[in-house]
């Protein structure tokens, strides 16, 4: 070999980020203020960087939480989007360098429907502002299942600083004295907590009208997985983008609204069973999302799989408060959407689809407003408390108002209803319908020509006698808006509704059956149980801190270090030393990057020293400190190069310490004369450690059309064609899995040979590059050549009395050095191969 490889290195290095592998983008699309990007994972990528342009942004980056791993394929999400057109760029980043940028066509986003009594008085319920971008001065938390009890941040009033764990943040937020904006960011499947309140995470800010708090889900996957969000005591909380299933918290509700909440907007989440109650109504779960004593809040875009209660409106007497619900998809949910007691609520363009109890009810002098929605296959579309087709016993062709009321026997509400379009109910009673009798007491609403068209003060219900306030006319209460019509209304929900183009979850209902049945589907059931997230990273992501337990075991001038890792494995490991247990003087080993690997040799120590070791586990965790002192005569350093044949040799080596497992059926390599028909796997497992003791050349051969990378001390080097060659300093070293691939054979080579770099002024190659045949002209005679891969492998040899000329067709494209030889001098040269 010879001492011109750091040249070689470096050039193939600038080579390598001229031609470097553009990401092959597979998929990209914008949402609701959001959108996506899709592409195949690059073998040998260390992480990716994700920009994006348009809007007044120009190649701005996005945060590495946003960048997630699945099965095949890499997906970044971007949030914060105002509406508009934007282009995705996405560049992989390999041993620290980025890679050329793969940029998307033009994508348009959408913006959000801000529609509804949560946007009333100027009100805003985000940390985001009314355009989709994020606030000034927020703060943001990326929680997945490896940092729901370890993020931190100091809170403004907390008791103690810094809160750790999502609850105690919020905790110290509900002081009221932090103005900050908050947005958390749900990735992935979330479990249960440590710390949560009766099994909820609780929104509260003590109603600070000044500080507002997003909680959403990144991408289409976002699950709150056994658990609860109760809101309580608060101003401006917006909840999106969120799938909550298999809840068993005390208060039983997936979403709640417990008391005293102004400003509250819950939207594009998809609702799946809860945990089984104690009641007989509570076999699918308690409430999906139920509000309590709050208002001017908006339900809006979220699907409702076959909850068995749906919205809860009020509990107990309470003084009016208003609510919209609008665009929400009922799928064969059965009841309460919503049951309303005493509030005063807009409920449009919601898509009933085969409900087996009923739609809106009211009662407890409610008044409501039910506009242009879509009734297909509802029972009851439209309910009043205790008259008309509440009360009424279709076996007795009359009323019973001690065993028939559907859904209350407390006193009726009033409702106002305006281009409903109703199909496959079983019965719905306009006032005065001369179609049935007494219409004018028995009916379930008052159906109007227009929109605008009050209700008349002498329409009251049959029980209470409360009149309908007609806030829905009042300019002063009442919103801009504009209602699409029913058909559109049914089509806008479907594809708007739930989360993320409708989210990761998969299921068809079957309307012959699911539309009049209540009971549980336990298909269904079974299938939101055993749900499992195929999230496989997320870039970034820091899990709680391992612990680490290390032991030390001292040799022939070596050392074995092995330890031990629990709590949250490890994804990496930096191994240092001392001779004195002081930790600012002490010097750094080795790097490990395969979390699989839990030993290390040194053998470069120094006989009856004793030396004290550290692990730091993903460079935070500092380990117990081990102490060895190696004993017996020290080994013998090598000596000459340093050649392995696995399949003369298998595993067996006095200079390398080889773990892994052998193959025969890997097929059959030839390399410099030699037939090789055993390799070594290289898998997680393996691992080969050595020690040099001067500069060398490590060259490992695999399958001829091998590529991909093999890591050496924990960096990463490219397989060409089945060959890799590694310049390695003095030292320890260790091979490991970099991707998948079969080692036949290995051999080390100390730089000896002193090679004149001098470069002729009268010698000229050329052309360069070239194709096929290279010339030579100069005043020396060149009297032999040797071609080398930028690799170091000499691929080509010629020897003549005057060489002139040499054929290059047979050489692949790439990068190359010629050494030519004359009497008097060894000339180098890059060579460019066409």
């Amino acid at each position: 070999m010879f001492k011109k490889l750091f040249f070689f290195t470096m050039l193939m290095l600038s080579t390598l980020s001229i031609i470097a592998q553009n990401v092959n983008i597979t998929e990209a699309n914008g949402w609701l203020e959001s959108a996506y990007v899709k592409w195949d994972p690059i073998n040998g990528a260390d992480h990716y960087n994700v920009y994006y342009s348009g809007e007044g942004y120009n190649n701005k980056k996005i945060d590495d939480q946003l960048i997630r791993c699945y099965s095949g394929y890499q997906r970044a999400d971007l949030l914060g989007l105002k509406a508009g057109t934007y282009t995705i760029s996405v560049a992989a980043v390999i041993s620290g360098v980025e890679g050329p940028l793969s940029t998307t066509g033009n994508i348009t986003v959408l913006p959000h429907d801000r529609t509804g009594f949560a946007f009333s008085n100027g009100g805003n319920p985000s940390a985001y502002n009314l355009d989709g971008t994020v606030k000034p001065n927020a703060v943001i938390l990326y929680i997945t299942e490896n940092t729901k009890n370890t993020i931190e941040l100091n809170v403004t009033g907390a008791n103690a600083n810094p809160c750790v764990g999502l609850q105690n943040i919020l905790e110290g937020f509900k002081k009221g004295q932090d103005n900050r904006p908050l947005i958390v960011r749900l990735i992935g499947q979330i479990t249960d907590l440590d710390y949560m309140d009766k099994g909820d995470i609780v929104i509260e800010n003590k109603n600070n009208t000044s500080q507002s708090t997003t909680l959403e889900g990144v991408g289409d996957d976002a699950t709150a997985d056994g658990w609860g969000i109760r809101i309580k005591n608060a101003n401006n909380v917006e909840i999106r983008n969120i799938a909550t299933m298999n809840c068993d918290s005390d208060e039983g509700d997936n979403i709640g609204l417990q008391q005293d909440n102004a400003y509250v907007w819950v939207h594009h989440n998809d609702f799946f069973y809860g945990g089984a109650g104690g009641d007989s109504d509570q076999a699918k779960g308690d409430g999906a999302l139920d509000s309590k004593r709050s208002g001017y809040v908006t339900i809006s875009y979220n699907h409702f799989w076959d909850s068995g209660k749906s919205n809860l409106l009020g509990n107990g007497t309470e003084s009016p408060e208003y609510l919209t619900y609008h665009h929400n998809w009922y799928d064969h949910s059965d009841s309460r959407h919503p049951r309303i007691r005493s509030h005063s609520v807009h409920v449009y363009n919601n898509y009933y689809d085969g409900n087996s109890k009923y739609g809106v009810g009211a009662t407890n002098a409610s008044s409501v407003f039910v506009e242009a929605n879509y009734f297909r296959n509802c029972k009851y579309p439209i309910l009043t408390s205790m008259q008309g087709s509440d009360v009424f016993d279709e076996s007795k062709n009359a009323n019973d108002y001690s065993n028939m009321p559907t859904f209350s026997k407390e006193d009726g509400g009033a409702i106002k209803a305006y281009n409903n379009y109703i199909e496959g109910a079983r019965r719905f009673v306009a006032y005065g319908d001369s179609s049935f009798p007494n219409s004018t007491v028995d009916f379930d609403a008052y159906v109007v020509n227009s929109r605008n068209e009050p209700v008349p003060s002498s329409v009251t219900s049959y029980e209470g006698s409360n009149t309908h306030n007609n806030f829905d006319t009042n300019g002063s209460i009442m919103y801009s808006y504009t209602a699409d019509s029913p058909e559109d209304a049914k089509n806008n929900t479907m594809a708007y509704a739930g989360r993320m183009f409708g989210g990761d979850f998969t299921w068809t209902f079957n309307n012959a059956t699911d539309d009049t049945s209540y009971a549980v589907d336990s298909a269904l059931k079974a299938k939101l149980t055993s749900y499992a997230t195929s999230l496989v990273c997320i870039q970034g992501d820091q899990g709680p801190d391992p612990e680490v337990t290390l032991h030390a075991t001292p040799g022939n001038m070596s050392v074995t270090l092995q330890w031990t890792v629990s709590h949250y494995a490890a994804n990496s490991f930096t191994i240092y030393r001392n001779t004195s247990s002081d930790l600012s003087t002490r010097t750094k080993l080795t790097d490990i990057t395969d979390a699989n690997t839990l030993t290390y040799e040194d053998l470069s120590v120094t006989n009856d020293t004793p030396y004290f070791y550290w692990v730091i586990a993903d460079a935070s965790v500092e380990s117990n400190v081990a102490t060895a002192t190696p004993s017996a005569a020290p080994a013998p350093s090598p000596s000459g190069d340093e050649e392995h044949n696995y399949t003369t040799s298998g595993k067996n080596s006095s200079f390398y310490t080889i773990s892994g497992n052998l193959s025969t059926s890997k097929g059959t390599v030839v390399y410099n004369a030699l037939t090789l028909t055993q390799c070594l796997k290289i898998e997680s497992s393996t691992s080969i450690s050595f020690s040099t003791v001067s500069a060398s050349t490590l060259t490992l051969v695999f399958n001829e059309t091998q590529g991909g990378s093999i890591k050496i001390d924990g960096v990463s080097y490219d397989i060409v064609n089945g060959i890799a060659s590694i310049s390695l300093s003095a030292g320890s070293h260790e091979i490991t899995k970099g991707d998948t691939a079969n080692l036949y054979y290995m051999n080390l080579e100390y730089d000896t040979l002193s090679i004149d770099s001098e470069q002729s002024n009268t010698l000229k190659l050329y052309p360069n590059p070239v194709k096929d045949f290279l010339y030579i002209t100069g005043s020396s005679q060149v009297e032999k050549v040797e071609v080398y891969s930028i690799q170091g492998v000499l691929v080509l040899k010629l020897e003549s009395q005057n060489i002139q000329q040499i054929n290059l067709n047979e050489l692949k494209t790439g990068v190359y050095l010629i050494k030519t030889y004359s009497s008097s001098k060894v000339t180098d040269k890059i060579l460019l191969k066409k």
